[in-house]
């Protein structure tokens, strides 16, 4: 009972809190007792405080092992914060200088600290074993555990020898190992590596039952993202990306639209990271941009939705990112963008690793699939993949396949073929390979297996399509009628329900899995803009008239002003000022400062006269697009250099770069192409085209070429002159 009040007490008296959460009064008795303890608590359940307590009450110093510098810092700065004392805790890492070192040494030498953070790279240095030698360790705290797992989303190295380096300071250290992300494999693995197969174990549930989920297929995701975080202004967020490239150009977007967003990457200078870091936790900004690495132990309770720009290339990492959200019990949001583009990359970064690697993430990758393409409740997916059963009850639509509306069909006859197929061929494939017999596809595996004789089975699931299949595969897994082995390439076995429905099915309705349909959001964003709704056939009439009109006025043809698809495109988004203007596929700076307010003015009189409620992503600007292309193209024109020289130097072909070319002229850049013209086409031929597109009513290179004769101009002479003339009269 006396050890209980002073738990309670210093629970109070250190942190202010009354109450612990979930099981960390257990936890922490149980590592106070000098037992070997193994937590499994998903983000935000309070992993921290158990050991943080039990080191603050114990004699000597606690080592925890960390993974990122970020985590250490945030924790030591709490640390400091709640003892009133800069000695209490302190990091060991990379980023201090040797004078930091002695000062740390010489407060753990003195007994001051009682928690010591330190990076796996740096604990195996044999001066800092040496050193830790000297202390009383009371227990060693491994977070974030799964790292040592080669099944682990966040494997490191580092971490397999940390038993080796626990057993060289000192016999018979409690460890205590947290991770938020484990499956069941994952948390043998960390077991055995770390030899505590004695542990006490804790694993609460990983539902976090604030949580929205939800994924969208990708289409215009940044203008999506954009859209998101302006309809949630003033609330924290995080948005996730690949690459840094993408970080940039979305946190770039985010800033054009008036929203404070930071970029975070490890291309980044260390210090710039650490003040982003420190902006977005004292809130002089609202939205992160990042690549995977920033977050991890970041406590920031109200964090309100996590984006993910790309689907991350594990179940794990989803899980852990998606945590970041609603820590504080609130409002949490978790939007996914999903394109099979994206896997297609992250399939081809696998290509070089070493064969045993490629097939376990090959296998981590394709969960990521499944749950993205299912239409079963994301709860149910997610906490399955952790081994947990979960009833979608539960979900109380907190998850976009709950809200919507879904297609059951009666899976009775289809789930028994199914289960007697995997039977049959003795449970030795995976669910691609059942696919591909049911669907009769000619497929190298299944012929050299000779699956395709097995007249029963082979081909007489077509009539109910692929998708029913898939649908029907991930739901007998998620209900438990099959096990996977991930170690074993994906394997399906059938378990106690799956034998027992074998011999007696029953009537059972699965769920339809909704087609995504394309996602070629490469295409959608950066190439012509697609007009946001029907087009109004009254207002494309005066755009025209208007054309017309300053075409007069101006001495040029009509489509130097404005090409018919640049017209199209104002009749759906509506564009009532120059920065708006100039989101239109065809209309660039220039050509907005040229000939836009005659326009811009016409369009905000209809919208007014017609009470036209414009779309809302039209206000979304995107950055000027600078592509390394167009800017390498301008660059080399600018230097006299042959079109032909500047297509092969970028692999392109001669009619390639003239369409390049053409597309910067008629955004409204000007280049000067006459060094290169002058020498391919002669001047008699330059004067009688020129003059031709001065009177032509449209710039069509087919009435150009039956106009001015075939025998005497090729297309791409006629081309490059309509670039000269554009640049020269229009721009």
């Amino acid at each position: 009972m006396e050890a209980k009040k002073s738990l309670f007490d210093n629970l109070q008296n250190f942190f202010g809190f009354d109450n612990f959460k979930g099981e960390q009064e257990a936890i922490i008795t149980n590592i106070l007792a000098g037992n070997d303890t193994f937590v499994i608590m998903p983000t935000g359940g309070g992993k921290s405080m158990c050991y943080q307590l039990p080191a603050l009450m114990s004699e000597g110093t606690a080592i925890v092992i960390s993974p990122l510098i970020a985590l250490m810092k945030n924790q030591v700065d709490q640390l400091r914060a709640f003892g009133g004392s800069d000695s209490i805790a302190h990091f060991l890492n990379s980023s201090l200088t040797k004078a930091d070192i002695l000062r740390v040494k010489d407060d753990v030498l003195s007994g001051k600290t009682k928690l010591l953070y330190v990076a796996p790279e740096s604990l195996t240095k044999q001066e800092n074993v040496d050193f830790l030698r000297l202390n009383k360790v009371s227990f060693v705290a491994v977070d974030e555990a799964h790292c040592i797992s080669e099944w682990g989303h966040d494997f490191r190295p580092e971490y397999r020898k940390i038993r080796q380096v626990i057993s060289n300071i000192g016999d018979d250290i409690p460890i205590i190992a947290l991770t938020a992300t484990a499956t069941p494999k994952v948390q043998q693995d960390i077991q055995k590596n770390l030899q505590m197969n004695n542990a006490t174990v804790y694993k609460s549930s990983f539902n976090r039952s604030n949580l929205f989920y939800e994924v969208r297929a990708k289409r215009t995701a940044i203008k999506e993202i954009v859209k998101f975080v302006k309809q949630n202004q003033g609330k924290s967020g995080i948005i996730y990306c690949l690459s840094r490239k993408k970080v940039e150009e979305v946190a770039e977007a985010l800033s054009l639209n008036g929203v404070k967003a930071l970029p975070y990457h490890a291309g980044l200078d260390p210090k710039v990271r650490a003040d982003t870091q420190d902006k977005f936790l004292m809130e002089d900004v609202d939205v992160i941009v990042a690549t995977i690495a920033f977050g991890m132990g970041i406590d920031k309770p109200d964090v309100r939705y996590v984006i993910h720009h790309d689907m991350p290339k594990s179940m794990e990492g989803y899980y852990q990112e998606t945590g970041r959200a609603g820590r504080d019990g609130g409002e949490g949001v978790c939007v996914a963008f999903y394109s099979g583009k994206d896997i297609d990359k992250l399939q081809k970064f696998m290509k070089d690793k070493p064969v045993a690697e490629r097939e376990i993430g090959t296998q981590i990758l394709k969960e990521v699939i499944d749950y993205a393409e299912s239409s079963v409740c994301r709860r149910k997916q997610l906490l399955h993949y952790f081994g947990e059963n979960f009833n979608e009850a539960g979900c109380n639509c907190m998850c976009d396949n709950c809200s919507a509306p879904k297609t059951h069909f009666d899976g009775e006859a289809q789930l028994h073929k199914a289960l007697s197929l995997i039977k049959l061929i003795g449970e030795k494939f995976d669910d691609c390979h059942i696919i591909n017999i049911l669907m009769g596809k000619d497929d190298a595996q299944v012929k050299n297996y000779e699956h395709d004789k097995l007249t029963d089975y082979f081909g007489t699931g077509i009539d109910d399509g692929e998708v029913l299949w898939n649908s029907l595969m991930r739901q007998a897994l998620l209900n438990n009628f099959l096990s996977k082995d991930i170690d074993q390439y994906g394997l399906l076995h059938l378990t106690k329900s799956g034998n027992a429905f074998i011999d007696n099915p029953y009537s059972i309705r699965f769920i339809l899995n909704r087609e995504m349909g394309p996602t070629d959001e490469d295409e959608a964003e950066d190439g012509p803009k697609q007009g946001g709704g029907a087009l109004d056939a009254e207002l494309l009439q005066m755009l025209k008239d208007l054309r017309k009109k300053l075409a007069k006025q101006k001495g040029l043809p009509p489509f130097v002003i404005f090409q018919d698809p640049s017209l199209e495109e104002m009749c759906t988004h509506y564009p009532v000022n120059a920065e708006e203007l100039k989101q239109i596929s065809g209309v660039g700076a220039g050509k907005a400062l040229k000939f836009g307010k005659p326009f811009t003015d016409l369009i905000q009189k209809y919208v007014d006269d017609n009470d036209i409620d414009r779309p809302v992503d039209m206000v979304i600007k995107s950055a000027a697009n600078k592509s390394a292309l167009k800017v390498f193209i301008i660059q080399n024109i600018d230097r006299h250099l042959n079109l032909d020289d500047i297509a092969a130097s970028k692999g392109l072909t001669y009619e390639e770069i003239l369409k390049e070319v053409e597309t910067i002229v008629n955004s409204g850049t000007k280049l000067n192409l006459n060094y290169y013209i002058d020498e391919v086409i002669d001047e008699d031929k330059q004067e009688e085209v020129y003059d031709y597109f001065k009177t032509a009513e449209i710039d069509s290179i087919d009435d150009a070429l039956i106009d001015l004769g075939p025998d005497d101009y090729t297309r791409e002479e006629l081309q490059l002159m309509r670039i000269k003339f554009m640049s020269e009269v229009g721009n």
